[in-house]
């Protein structure tokens, strides 16, 4: 038996180290309290230091304990550190970068990755400069560390890039530190990602695309080209799930190494009584809102369901939610009224004066046309959910069953309206809906679960595939559709019909059905996920061993 490799320094790197943007934040903010209890502060993360005008809320400084390398850091690099906390379970080490000096040495860096490794930066635009002086920035923190604190190829180093923003890092570890392991692991592909986005069929024509003439298709050259480039370059190169990694073997022309799943920390979760007492105030707050903004009283059993994530219209499939929201509206036998909370950040200006003061005072009635918002939209009539509401003629009438919500703001719990956290709202909900057509994982299905809210998703997700290798019944705490390019009305109809049948179960019925999705979730704590990881660093390790 192969004795596995373990790494003694572990260096991970992201746009979204002490920056909540995305589903990366979550991948990592959750495994690393598993990583330090074995790796201690020799687990070291590196995020962009973009907090110019306010502090992170995310970080804190350790007060002098890293001074000496700080100020190594700016003589012989030029650039300026912080280093301290990330505040979450662990609190491990975190460095933010400013990166901004390398920007005006950008075109020189370009030029010569292209001659070290082809990639092609000159169609470059957007958010790419940004992203590859901050990756290149983190190789150089990263080779700055080993060179003041005396690491050298006894010591088991390894250094993990994620998704292409960061790839330039891989690339300048790779040059000037040999002894330095990499993996890198893209969450989603950028062609993969931007052929769904633009309504072509991705998954029956797959093996027909060729990802670098799609690329130059769809102005997505540079991106692709680092992503491909980084996948071959490194020690190792992993993705998060199966769905993922065809997508990979075809578009980049490099089969993942290990396939590195998703899990979670629970942690976030309340027990006992403060799960009870959570749950109760979020389920207030929820009808307190939507009956202010609804202009009537619901029903005492009314069925609360959300869906959550970026604004991904087609990807995330709301346009199918909504769809299904539309035929379920149109059924004559639904046991209870069906209240809908589409949580999708969009382009406001805040939340709605008008309904927070009838919020805070209930005797200044709100009278408005517009009873589907919660916050103002900068344009309501370019709006994808709104222009669906009004295409499928939801008007959220007292006599209608379905009713739908729109909440188009971040919930970091100082929206103005609701000021609850996404998770301090998700509890209270009954049902959740993730009708995903392009979701490389899926953590908001999983998040749910966590939080004994049963969901509903589609087999194009990694965690919907990760489920329905056992499942794919809503009784059993998650549904799995099965979707393809072409049968939105079929996943539409099969939600409507999920939802239908969720709304008739009884107290006692829904009860076994909370208690068996958080079973679930509990087979995706990373203590059982971690072993992925585990494999990914031994590959590395042994890969850098036969050079060094």
């Amino acid at each position: 038996m192969v004795e596995m490799l373990k790494p003694e320094y572990i260096f991970e790197t992201s746009w979204e180290v002490c920056n909540m943007v995305g589903g990366i934040y979550t991948v990592l903010s959750t495994r690393a309290a598993t990583l330090q209890e074995t790796h201690s502060d020799k687990l070291i993360f590196i995020g962009p230091d973009v907090w110019i005008e306010n502090e992170s809320p995310y970080f804190e400084v350790i007060p002098q304990k890293f001074n000496d390398w700080i100020l190594f850091t700016k003589a012989e690099y030029g650039l300026n550190i912080r280093v301290g906390r990330w505040t979450i379970p662990g609190k491990p080490i975190a460095v933010l970068v400013d990166f901004t000096p390398l920007m005006t040495q950008k075109d020189i860096i370009y030029g010569h990755i292209w001659e070290q490794v082809g990639v092609n930066s000159i169609a470059a635009y957007g958010d790419y400069d940004e992203s590859s002086m901050f990756g290149y920035s983190t190789g150089i923190i990263i080779e700055s560390y080993y060179r003041f604190f005396k690491l050298n190829a006894k010591h088991q180093v390894v250094a993990h890039f994620n998704e292409w923003m960061t790839t330039f890092g891989a690339f300048y570890i790779k040059e000037h530190l040999p002894t330095v392991a990499t993996l890198f692991t893209t969450h989603a592909t950028s062609i993969g990602r931007s052929i769904a986005g633009n309504h072509k069929p991705l998954y029956d024509y797959l093996t027909e695309y060729n990802g670098d003439i799609m690329a130059y298709e769809l102005n997505m050259t540079s991106k692709h080209s680092t992503e491909k480039v980084a996948a071959h370059a490194v020690d190792c190169f992993t993705t998060v799930s199966e769905i993922t990694g065809v997508e990979c073997e075809q578009l980049l022309d490099k089969k993942p190494d290990v396939i590195t799943p998703n899990g979670f920390e629970d942690d976030f979760v309340p027990k006992g009584k403060k799960f009870t007492a959570a749950r109760v105030a979020a389920r207030e707050k929820l009808r307190s809102v939507a009956e202010t903004l609804l202009g009537f009283n619901l029903s005492d059993d009314a069925l609360f369901v959300s869906t959550a994530g970026r604004y991904e219209y087609k990807n995330k499939g709301i346009d199918t939610f909504l769809e299904s929201l539309k035929l379920l509206s149109e059924y004559n036998n639904l046991a209870k009224e069906v209240v809908v909370f589409i949580m999708v950040p969009a382009y406001i200006k805040g939340p709605r004066i008008e309904l927070l003061e009838s919020l805070n005072n209930p005797a200044a009635k709100f009278d408005s046309i517009n009873r589907f918002t919660t916050h103002d939209l900068y344009d309501y009539y370019n709006d994808n959910v709104m222009s669906a509401i009004h295409w499928f003629h939801f008007s959220n009438q007292q006599s209608h069953a379905v009713k739908i919500i729109f909440v188009p703001s971040y919930l970091n719990g100082s929206d103005g309206i609701f000021n609850k956290s996404y998770y301090d709202l998700l509890i209270g909900m009954d049902l959740t809906v993730f009708p995903s057509y392009y979701e490389p994982w899926g953590y908001t299905p999983l998040e749910s679960i966590a939080f004994s809210v049963p969901t509903i998703t589609t087999n194009l997700s990694g965690f919907g595939q990760w489920v329905s290798h056992n499942l794919h019944d809503l009784k059993q705490g998650v549904g799995v559709i099965h979707r393809s390019d072409y049968n939105g009305f079929t996943v539409a109809t099969q939600i409507a019909e999920m939802i239908s049948q969720f709304a008739s179960l009884d107290e006692k019925e829904i009860k076994a059905v909370r208690k068996k999705a958080s079973v679930i979730a509990e087979k995706a704590l990373w203590k059982h996920f971690i072993q992925y990881y585990d494999t990914a660093y031994h590959i590395a390790l042994s890969k850098k061993s036969l050079r060094v």
